[in-house]
């Protein structure tokens, strides 16, 4: 066994095609068959089933999956943490990123990286809180960078940034009273509400909130569910709704008069924002020195 046939089996694993996973690795398919061949002969065990459309994996190609990918992983790691830091060319980090940290938190970050520390590139990757923390499980990004804490053991999560949850609502009169009250829980059933998509961060800390405080979820009227941040800033100030959003995402909208802001009347609602990383994956000598930047940045917390 070796690890030119496990990067062949992981690769037609995922994209299900023995053709596709030959272009993604510059092979030949007469070659990626050869590599699966010999190791369900090394294993005794038939790794795949083969259908007229695709390719699925067996029983014993599911129970490989995992340790083949962790392998593969394995050898990027000791590659990347060997890379002598005096090398010609640049260092690459990878990060993915939930939506508020990703458009509103990094941005700032990446720039004073960038210009700390020129001779490293980074790649950044944007998909909700579960999504990211899979990406750093499946060693797709070094760090991650959620609006909530997952509980997984497998990863670590460090608390970086305070993140503020507001109402907000269109520039009308009729919002207007809340300025100094802050936004009255007993108003949440009589709204229409705009929410966030399943896996966000922002909507996790907010139904966590809002049963704490005892807003029966179902009785909510909500007439949409948008994943983009910037899509719900436009429909809230149309007043299609309202919604509960990072404070952070709504300065340009309120600064310009399209939309109102307001904490609840009942009490602020912060939530903390997370570096995140596996423990087994662990990150590069490039991405801890991004991970540290970070952590002296916001050495409040």
């Amino acid at each position: 066994m070796n690890l030119k046939q496990l990067e062949a089996f992981v690769c037609v694993a995922e994209v299900k095609s023995f053709s596709q996973a030959a272009g993604k690795l510059y092979l030949t398919q007469p070659t990626v068959s050869a590599h699966i061949h010999s190791l369900e002969k090394e294993l005794g065990a038939r790794l795949f089933i083969r259908t007229t459309k695709d390719v699925e994996l067996s029983p014993s190609g599911e129970l490989l999956y995992d340790n083949a990918r962790k392998m593969l992983q394995l050898e990027k790691n000791i590659l990347r943490d060997f890379t002598r830091t005096d090398t010609p060319g640049v260092q690459k980090i990878t990060v993915g990123a939930s939506t508020v940290p990703g458009q509103y938190i990094l941005p700032q970050i990446l720039s004073l990286f960038s210009r700390t520390y020129p001779g490293n590139q980074l790649e950044l990757m944007e998909a909700d809180s579960l999504e990211v923390v899979r990406m750093v499980l499946d060693g797709k990004v070094e760090i991650g960078f959620t609006g909530t804490r997952l509980e997984d053991p497998t990863c670590v999560f460090e608390p970086f940034y305070y993140d503020r949850l507001v109402v907000i609502t269109p520039n009308v009169e009729t919002y207007r009273q809340y300025d100094k009250t802050g936004f009255p829980m007993e108003r949440f059933y009589e709204e229409k509400w705009i929410v966030r998509e399943d896996g966000s961060g922002t909507r996790k800390e907010t139904e966590q909130y809002l049963k704490e405080h005892g807003v029966d979820l179902k009785r909510m009227n909500v007439v949409a569910t948008i994943s983009n941040q910037e899509t719900i800033k436009k429909s809230v100030s149309t007043a299609m709704g309202i919604a509960i959003i990072s404070s952070a995402a709504v300065e340009d909208y309120v600064a310009q008069g399209q939309l109102l802001r307001f904490p609840l009347a009942e009490g602020d609602i912060y939530r903390k924002l997370y570096m995140v990383w596996s423990k087994s994956n662990k990150p590069g000598k490039a991405a801890r020195l991004f991970i540290q930047f970070v952590r002296e940045l916001y050495a409040y917390l």
